[in-house]
């Protein structure tokens, strides 16, 4: 990517104010499926209608044929036993608006990605990266179905590891767009000899596995586990962490464990954050100690929510907040390293 971003360019400019257009579009997505998830609303759709799909049931025959089509599976038969229709349609516009958001992402990034190809807006070196994120893309369509898919055999609930798969790239492609469109506009040097770039890396990566582990604590509803703080059950290392057996499986199958694993990576994030801080607030460079700044007030922020989450027993509104907490602390970091390697 360095041949097009050593400098800025008008065309770069262009080509970035669409993909933080989509990055945004991207952030609200991650947001409407956690909610989703929350609202136990994702498995309300039981067929896969990439085009039709897009136009939701429209009258009470329509919405009757959705409805009789959602009592053959098991949520239904096993959880939703005798649920009425009003209340169908409420869990039924969540994945629909989920399934509509991803949609329209799609439209928003093929239709300016092709007029930019057809006007040569777009330089060579860069074209690579846009087709990966288009394919990204439909392959992120492909991966919600697998995960809907499982929720639809015998048990009524999705695969937790489908789940955190399908989370995991959501924020991959989020993190690719942010940070080719934050290179478009604020280029950087391939070489810095002072500032600690491999701590700011590590620090994206490690928040990169919290909220993957965000996605496994989710999908197990590991969450409502434990609803004091910083103690669980009285006790900082509670029993019961390895009480599944192979005891390897607890990390990822105990939701206890998942809780606790959760809680107390956070822990390593804040180390890590406060230390960039401590490195960089008196740094010259304006953009650099704004950054630190950023990475410091996220974090804090972030655990702030995740420990209201848990307090409070995960209630839907603190729990999406915690979940846009998460996306703002990826996106101070993902600054952070443009600015440190400026």
């Amino acid at each position: 990517m360095n041949a097009y971003i050593k400098t800025k360019d008008r065309n770069n400019r262009h080509v970035a104010i669409w993909l933080f257009i989509v990055c945004a579009f991207v952030f609200a997505m991650v947001v409407v499926g956690g909610v989703t998830r929350l609202t136990e609303s994702g498995l309300s759709m039981v067929n896969w209608q990439p085009i039709s799909g897009i136009i939701p049931p429209l009258n009470d025959q329509q919405w009757t044929a959705e409805f009789e089509a959602y009592k053959q599976y098991p949520e239904y038969q096993k959880v939703n036993k005798g649920m009425s229709l009003d209340d169908f349609k409420n869990i039924f516009y969540w994945e629909y608006s989920h399934r509509l958001l991803g949609r329209l992402i799609g439209v928003l990034f093929a239709v300016p990605f092709f007029i930019f190809m057809a006007r040569r807006k777009i330089k060579r070196a860069l074209k690579p990266h846009l087709w990966t994120m288009l394919i990204l893309g439909g392959c992120q369509g492909l991966l919600g179905w697998w995960m809907v898919k499982s929720g639809l055999i015998d048990n009524p609930d999705v695969s937790h590891y489908r789940l955190t798969a399908h989370l995991g790239l959501a924020i991959l492609i989020y993190i690719y767009m942010f940070w080719v469109a934050l290179r478009l506009v604020m280029p950087i040097k391939e070489k810095t000899f002072y500032r600690p770039t491999k701590l700011a890396t590590a620090y994206v990566v490690i928040i990169f596995i919290q909220i993957l582990l965000g996605g496994l604590v989710a999908g197990l509803n590991a969450g409502l586990v434990s609803d004091t703080w910083p103690l669980m059950f009285g006790s900082l290392i509670p029993d019961g962490l390895l009480g599944n057996s192979p005891w390897y499986s607890n990390f990822l199958d105990n939701p206890l464990t998942l809780h606790f694993e959760h809680r107390t990576f956070a822990y390593a994030v804040l180390i890590v954050a406060v230390t960039l801080w401590w490195k960089l607030h008196n740094e010259n460079s304006s953009s650099v100690k704004l950054a630190s700044y950023l990475v410091l007030f996220t974090i804090l922020l972030q655990i702030t929510l995740g420990v209201l989450t848990v307090i409070n027993m995960v209630p839907i509104p603190l729990a999406a907040a915690h979940q846009i907490g998460a996306v703002l602390t990826l996106s101070a970091a993902l600054f952070l390293l443009n600015r440190v390697r400026s």
